[in-house]
């Protein structure tokens, strides 16, 4: 009886063991996952529902017989061994289905997990494209970086989030620019055998001095990798000041948060855990699972990757928060009063910077009015007038009207594209 007991008590143990990893896990599971999770944990319950209707049968046992009619021994393969378990007769077959179905959501979890790793492998890096690229430079690459070349570059790269190693940009960056030098030279060349111009034929032979022609086309050689080399340098840079922008206006909620949870006594690791694994904040818990890289797999203490990781952060503002806590825990200051301020200075910030941006779309409303609604009505008055008093501006009526409804919706798409960038995000 109490052999029986004991391994009914400790599958039971194993089973509440899982059902808390699980519980922990639907938390930062998506949408499919935390379906499953839901199956599996009622699942788990059901079993551990059946092991617990057992236990009366197996503490009342007195006569053999009877506890052998009522109770059955069975062999519950876990983990590669074998855990012998007493369950009653009638419930051993719903047992044997509760068991059944979790084994085959776990592997559906499984398998879910599996995908979403080789997704996240497949984007990383840039590719086939780095790895020729490597090929060819990496050699180049490598002696510029241990030189001390491209410093900028290499530090925007860095703080970009860029899932691309140093080394292997500068090769796609070299690698491209040799390719649009010849893209350079094929263009010069047929740009001295083809004229281009506005009027009918739009393309058309060259006629007249090579030479000049050379001259006046040469330059497309070297403007064309100049150009291929500036953006693959500046890109990094754009990059990394939009995401700063982007973690800048998340910040003032995620420090909200911080102070709420600072609140309850934990500790200052296990705010970050619970910010960077909650998925709420798509830019910021970035850096702070960057954080908690440097603590859990580097083996840095808070204060230290706390130093880290602000100087490597895109958001000025998260670097300064990051430096301030690290100096409040490396004197015993109170978190939750530090974070009670800070949040109330980022919130003011964020007000200001959503005040800036309605007067600024106030601004250009007023300027969109006056260029794209007035201004043309006022062309095509004009036109019609010109149209009537006889004179001759070289252009017909059919052109005009086209170059001005042309013009208004080129206006209309920078409007669009300047409010779009202009925009906060939260």
């Amino acid at each position: 009886m109490i052999d029986k007991l004991k391994k009914n008590i400790q599958m039971e143990s194993r089973l509440v063991a899982e059902l808390m990893d699980f519980l922990d896990k639907i938390e930062r599971g998506n949408k499919v996952e935390k379906e499953i999770l839901i199956d599996i944990i009622s699942s788990l319950k059901n079993r551990i529902k059946i092991l617990n209707d057992s236990i009366p049968e197996i503490l009342t046992e007195v006569n053999f017989k009877e506890s052998y009619a009522n109770i059955k021994s069975e062999s519950i393969k876990k983990d590669n061994s074998s855990v012998r378990v007493s369950i009653k007769k009638k419930n051993l077959e719903k047992y044997l289905e509760e068991l059944s179905i979790s084994k085959e959501l776990i592997k559906r979890l499984k398998t879910n997990d599996r995908k979403k790793e080789t997704k996240n492998k497949f984007r990383r890096g840039g590719g086939i494209y780095s790895k020729i690229s490597n090929k060819f430079f990496l050699g180049v690459s490598q002696k510029s970086i241990s030189s001390g070349s491209f410093k900028n570059l290499l530090i925007d790269l860095k703080k970009s989030n860029i899932d691309i190693l140093s080394a292997s940009y500068l090769s796609m960056m070299f690698f491209s620019t040799l390719i649009s030098f010849f893209v350079g030279i094929f263009l010069t060349i047929v740009f001295i055998y083809v004229s281009v111009s506005t009027t009918s034929p739009f393309i058309s032979l060259y006629e007249g001095e090579m030479l000049i022609r050379i001259a006046k086309v040469s330059w497309i050689t070297f403007a064309v990798p100049a150009f291929v080399f500036l953006l693959f340098y500046i890109y990094p840079g754009v990059e990394r000041k939009s995401l700063g922008k982007m973690i800048d206006q998340e910040l003032p909620f995620v420090v909200i948060q911080m102070g709420s949870i600072s609140g309850s006594g934990i500790e200052p690791v296990e705010i970050f855990k619970i910010i960077g694994l909650s998925g709420d904040y798509k830019y910021a818990s970035k850096e702070i699972i960057k954080l908690l890289n440097q603590i859990n797999i580097y083996g840095y203490d808070l204060v230290t990757a706390l130093t880290n990781i602000s100087r490597s952060t895109p958001s000025p503002r998260l670097s300064e928060l990051l430096m301030g806590l690290a100096t409040t825990i490396n004197s015993g200051g109170d978190l939750d009063a530090f974070f009670t301020k800070r949040s109330e200075s980022l919130l003011l910030e964020y007000t200001l910077e959503r005040e800036k941006f309605t007067k600024i779309a106030e601004t250009f409303m007023d300027i969109y009015i006056s260029v794209v609604i007035a201004t043309p009505m006022i062309l095509l008055l004009l036109l019609v007038l010109i149209s009537v008093s006889g004179v001759g501006l070289g252009i017909g009526i059919t052109e005009m009207s086209l170059l001005i409804i042309l013009l208004v919706g080129v206006v209309n798409i920078l409007f669009l594209v300047f409010l779009h960038l202009k925009q906060p995000r939260y």
